[in-house]
């Protein structure tokens, strides 16, 4: 039996379109708005371990649905590029003395053949890697655009810091309070960053989500690290203390509860925040100074940690309870952030989790303000819910969801409070201590400050270095290099210093979307025209684990783009699909360390690309995780040599018979809507459907295989490349107009109708289609089951489904 030789056409048809630019995108202007379509991958970081199976999936969606569009008579831009600063190269660099370019660009050649061997419809001319000085000179200018508009600024920052190594280090990099490098354990030190003020776009960010066609799941995902909360901004005095002018010491703490101020019992501040080493007592601060250092030794995200055990220390001092006069404990403890909010916070252990858990751990009092009943209560575990109010003056008796206006307004009158929104989300720590990113392009000048420079001197490029490792002082290696940091002021030319952090890995994927509009042009960062052509793009495919930061900070570059006018749309990304995790055979997440990573490059030189791009499609929905099968692939590649042996075979020049058109036209609307509506895996199933039909053929019309073989080719590109030469047709089939159905061949002359009695199947009987209510009764009626089961009941309805299904509802 013949085998679908895909060793030699896959490679011959890879260089065809290569060769022709057959998927260069052009911006047609004869072509109206609503047929231009932009398909965007995530882009990958080309990592030294090539492909996965995984990184296809997505790409493999993508490009079947392009191709389809193509046929259909879209304008379609869909390109590909390499997100190639990261750490993994410098890492590797320090390791052996690599250059990380070096490392960068044989990895980004190894993952564009990779890319390139499975078919996919790129537009390559439109290739970008972030590293190069042509891509990264523009990253450097939109950065002076946000530094120009007062969202870049330099603040100290606590960042990880590991004592051995000599370097800071990112949350991802700290494994249980150590490096994962060394193994110390890592500290927290404040050093100078770049920060960037996202919080000036926390109320867009969260409402314009409503924009978009994204899934709820993701969208309460952005929302929720937003974090935007209603309530008020409250000032407690510390009782007996007071500054150098003899005004009394205060801090601020933001609620969204005000209605249970009445039931505050102690204050918490950050061991870092700045009134701690003000306000302790003698006798505490010693205890205080050993707490501040243990907390300095955890990283956030092990501060915050719900599920771990409440520690803390009394610094010896009380607040003053603004609505009541009330002495309070003021205590320090490291699951309160300096950094969120105002770094303190009001304890109400009658009405809180966290609180009461606290509150349980050191013996500190607890009222209930807030009660169901209405009447004061003994607690045996925290009310969270509302109620009316108990214990609070002026206020008892009345429904808290009230309270809280009035509270609020209360102290406002008093000076003491005022309504406020929150956040959760923080200002963007930008800036690395790295030398493998983007050189910030400033200067610091003694008598001008921080000074840009001259949009004219970008890019600012990358010095050459001896050596890429720490310099142990928590700055970048770039810090290292006088010749490169000794600079002059742009503004008064007098001797200055260049920035020597460098920005993450982030900065270059947050607009990469924009200059694969225009990436040759050294003018601007892309041609206003052809931004308003193609933005913003109509479909994204990507992971979920970029579900909130990347998306966040693109979203957020963008809207900042937008403001400066220069970019047409207020939102990047207008719909956006999240591809499911594929799975080792196991069921577990493929790593290295479990043995069962598979290797696309395996699959397709045993199977060919076609069959690894059907298998990833009929694995299961797009955004469900599913696991690897190598039987499911040996499957798909039995599916393919069908197809192949079909096309060797003779087709006749005879018009298709009324059943073979009928088969042909369902299959046509089934692969048309799912692949459509990205339900990849049931449109192989009816391309599947179709063959089997096919066996019964007693001639095969050339029309319909030829019909076939287009709808064949988003899926399987080489193939159908092939088999429509076979036909003596001119390539490329991806130019042909995808054929429509006729609604009314893919009717049944006859279906089966099923009777139910009371919801249950009884019996089925094969009528004709198109039968009217009365007629299906009838039928029904006259079954001898549904007669024998009816008979002496009273029939109290029947119910009708045309072309479906009979529903006799009996009584007795």
């Amino acid at each position: 039996m013949s085998k679908y030789p895909y060793e030699t056409i896959e490679p011959k048809w890879q260089s065809f379109w290569a060769k022709n630019k057959t998927f260069r995108a052009v911006e047609d202007p004869s072509v109206p708005q609503d047929r231009r379509l932009y398909v965007l991958d995530m882009f990958p970081y080309p990592s030294g371990a090539g492909l996965h199976v995984g990184h296809p999936e997505g790409y493999t969606a993508t490009d079947i649905w392009c191709r389809l569009r193509r046929h259909q008579g879209y304008n379609v831009l869909h390109p590909m590029g390499f997100d190639s600063f990261g750490l993994p190269a410098e890492n590797y660099a320090i390791k052996t003395g690599t250059h990380p370019e070096a490392t960068t660009v044989e990895n980004i050649n190894r993952f564009r053949q990779q890319i390139q061997s499975l078919g996919f419809s790129y537009d390559w001319d439109r290739e970008v890697s972030t590293h190069t000085p042509e891509y990264y000179r523009w990253t450097q200018w939109i950065f002076l655009q946000l530094f120009k508009k007062g969202l870049a600024y330099e603040a100290l920052m606590p960042i990880n810091w590991c004592p051995s190594c000599q370097t800071g280090l990112a949350n991802e990099e700290v494994v249980d309070g150590k490096c994962d490098r060394c193994g110390t354990v890592v500290e927290r030190r404040n050093l100078r960053q770049w920060v960037l003020k996202i919080t000036a776009y926390a109320d867009r960010l969260e409402k314009d989500l409503d924009l978009l066609d994204w899934s709820e799941s993701i969208k309460t995902m952005q929302r929720n690290w937003i974090g935007r909360s209603e309530g008020a901004d409250v000032l407690f005095e510390v009782e007996n203390l007071r500054d150098e002018t003899g005004k009394p010491l205060s801090f601020w703490i933001f609620t969204t509860r005000p209605d249970t101020l009445y039931g505050v019992t102690y204050m918490v501040l950050a061991p870092d925040h700045a009134l701690v080493d003000k306000i302790t007592t003698p006798e505490q601060r010693q205890a205080v100074r050993d707490y501040q250092e243990q907390a300095r030794r955890k990283s956030d995200l092990e501060r915050t940690d719900l599920a771990k055990e409440k520690t803390g220390v009394f610094t010896g001092v009380y607040a003053i309870n603004p609505v009541n006069g009330k002495r309070v404990p003021i205590w320090i403890s490291d699951y309160v952030l300096a950094g969120y909010g105002f770094g303190a916070i009001m304890a109400v252990p009658a009405h809180d989790t966290r609180d009461w858990a606290f509150a349980r751990q050191f013996g500190l009092e607890v009222i209930p303000v807030i009660s169901p009943s209405g009447k004061p209560e003994s607690l045996t575990e925290c009310y969270t819910g509302p109620g009316v109010m108990v214990n609070s003056q002026e206020f008892d008796g009345q429904p808290s969801e009230k309270v809280k206006k009035a509270v609020t307004a209360k102290l406002e009158k008093e000076g003491r409070g005022r309504l406020s929104v929150n956040y959760k989300l923080r200002d963007w720590i930008f800036s690395r201590q790295r030398y493998w990113g983007e050189p910030i392009p400033v200067v610091h000048c003694p008598e001008h400050g921080i000074v840009p420079l001259s949009e004219s001197e970008l890019p600012l490029r990358l010095p050459e270095v001896k050596s890429y490792a720490p310099t142990g002082t928590g700055e970048s290696p770039l810090a290292a290099i006088d010749n490169w940091v000794n600079t002059s002021c742009p503004v008064c030319g007098k001797p200055a210093k260049r920035e020597t952090n460098t920005m993450p890995q982030w900065a270059g994927s947050c607009w990469y979307y924009l200059r694969y509009l225009d990436p040759k042009n050294t003018d601007v960062f892309a041609d206003p025209n052809k931004i308003a052509y193609w933005m913003p793009v109509d479909l994204y495919v990507g992971g979920a684990e970029h579900a909130v930061l990347h998306l966040l900070y693109a979203r957020f570059w963008h809207k900042v783009l937008f403001d400066l006018g220069l970019v047409t749309t207020p939102e990047p990304f207008q719909r956006l699909v999240n591809q499911g995790m594929i799975l080792g055979e196991n069921g577990q997440k493929m790593s290295k360390s479990t043995g069962n990573v598979v290797n696309p490059d395996e699959i397709v030189r045993e199977y060919g690309a076609d069959t690894l791009r059907v298998y990833e499609m009929f694995m299961g929905p797009l955004q469900d995780s599913k696991p690897w099968n190598t039987n499911g692939v040996a499957g798909a590649s039995r599916f393919l040599n069908r197809v192949w042996r079909l096309g060797e075979s003779s087709f006749s020049d005879e018009a298709p018979t009324k059943t073979q058109l009928k088969v042909l036209h369902k299959t046509i609307k089934k692969v048309t809507q799912d692949t459509e509506n990205l339900s990849f895996n049931t449109a192989i199933s009816a391309m599947m459907v179709f063959l089997n039909e096919a066996d019964s053929f007693t001639s095969f019309p050339r029309s319909l295989w030829r019909t076939f073989v287009i709808l064949v080719s988003p899926y399987a590109p080489h193939l159908a490349e092939e088999l429509w030469e076979k036909l003596g047709e001119k390539p490329s089939v991806s130019h042909e107009a995808w054929p429509v159905w006729d609604e009314a061949l893919c009717q049944d002359d006859e279906i089966e109708m099923v009777f139910q009695i009371n919801g249950k199947i009884r019996s089925r009987l094969t009528v004709p289609a198109g039968l009217t209510p009365a007629q299906m009764e009838e039928l029904a009626r006259r079954d001898s089951r549904i007669t024998a089961l009816t008979e002496g009941k009273t029939v109290v309805k029947i119910i009708t489904v045309p072309n479906k299904l009979v529903n006799i509802v009996v009584q007795g």
